[in-house]
C-alpha cells in the first residue's frame, strides 16, 4: 500500500487532522520551486557576500605569493637534499626565475 493511501485511511478512521499536513507539504513544495527558480540569483548574491568578506588578491599579490611559496619550497628541498650536488642544482633551479 502506498503512503498516500495509508495516510488518508488513517485520517478517515481516526480523529486525525489532514489539512495541516497537506498545507505544510504545499508550502514546502512551493518554497522548493521558488528556490529552484531563483537559484542563479541566490548563487550570485552568495558569491557577492563571499567577495565582501574575502576579496580576491590582485595579480601582483598572487605573483608575489607564488614566488614566496616557490622560494620556501626550494629552501625545504635544499635542506632535505642528500649531497652538495643536489643543493647546487636546486639553487640553480631557484635562480632561473
Amino acid at each position: 500500500m502506498s503512503f498516500t493511501a495509508t495516510f488518508f485511511q488513517t485520517a478517515a478512521l481516526g480523529n486525525f487532522p489532514v489539512l495541516p499536513f497537506v498545507r505544510a507539504a504545499v508550502g514546502v513544495s512551493a518554497l522548493a520551486g521558488l528556490a529552484m527558480f531563483f537559484k542563479p540569483l541566490l548563487t550570485g548574491i552568495a558569491r557577492a557576500l563571499i567577495m565582501v568578506v574575502h576579496p580576491r588578491l590582485s595579480k601582483d599579490e598572487q605573483a608575489s605569493r607564488r614566488l614566496m611559496r616557490d622560494a620556501q619550497l626550494f629552501k625545504r628541498m635544499i635542506n632535505a637534499s642528500q649531497g652538495p650536488s643536489d643543493a647546487a642544482e636546486l639553487r640553480a633551479m631557484s635562480a632561473r626565475d
